[in-house]
């Protein structure tokens, strides 16, 4: 088949399935040798030139990426007061910093504790920065049960809190409630301690907050990051976030 005779058949397919949205079309545009011949040059087609489908799975992707990162800015206009100043978060390095990244995360999230030193390299080297935790257990049981003890561990000892953090996110184990609890009574907080926390000041409340925001803001996994008026999804690295946080400083926005 020739690329005239292509086209022709490209014409009447398109034709054909314009009857979707407006009735009265010829439905039979393309007749079965027809519809034969145009599968089968399409196929070929791909056979070879296969780097076309890397192309429309690179151009998905760039879609479904502009989707996410155009319903995240929304979210972050809409939703500043509960990104940059919720209570119950923890903040780190700089209290006053001149710019705040803040990250949700998960105990058990792989790439979550990958990026740990990401937080550390930036806050020992950059004192200017308001780092802000944001809890949101989202990899089952598990995750939701460390995450409860580390929310009563902040209430018994919250200046301790940034050592319990890096142990159980650094740490080889899996976050379970026991091993949660572990890690708490080598900061010198008592099981009984936490167990009567959690009795007493369920965080239930807190983490619906967290995953209400989470959907306003398109989140999917962990880590995710808020940097200035910016989403920044996955683990990129510490080299990626300093650049946005000499934007901001720069021209204002995570990407000038």
């Amino acid at each position: 088949m020739n690329m005239k005779s292509f086209l022709k058949l490209l014409t009447a397919g398109l034709l054909a399935s314009a009857t979707v949205i407006a009735p009265g079309t010829a439905a039979n545009a393309l007749d079965e040798q027809q519809k034969k011949e145009f599968g089968a040059f399409i196929r070929e087609y791909l056979i070879a030139n296969p780097e076309i489908m890397l192309e429309v799975q690179d151009a998905l992707e760039k879609k479904q990426q502009d989707t996410r990162t155009s319903q995240a800015s929304e979210g972050i206009a809409a939703n500043s007061k509960a990104i940059f100043s919720t209570a119950s978060d923890i903040t780190l390095g700089n209290p006053n910093g001149d710019v705040t990244i803040v990250e949700f995360f998960d105990y058990n999230c792989t790439y979550c504790k990958r990026a740990l030193t990401d937080m550390e390299t930036i806050l020992s080297s950059d004192k200017k920065v308001r780092f802000i935790l944001k809890e949101f257990p989202i990899l089952g049981p598990d995750s939701m049960a460390a995450h409860r003890v580390a929310s009563a561990f902040k209430a018994i000892a919250p200046e301790k809190y940034p050592q319990f953090h890096k142990q159980l996110l650094g740490g080889p184990q899996r976050a379970t409630e026991q091993t949660a609890i572990a890690v708490a009574t080598t900061l010198g907080v008592s099981e009984a301690a936490i167990r009567k926390s959690m009795k007493d000041n369920p965080n239930d409340q807190q983490i619906r907050a967290t995953y209400e925001l989470a959907n306003n803001l398109g989140v999917t996994g962990t880590p995710f990051y808020v940097v200035g008026n910016e989403a920044v999804f996955g683990a990129v690295g510490h080299e990626e976030l300093s650049s946005k946080i000499s934007n901001i400083r720069s021209c204002g926005k995570a990407t000038c």
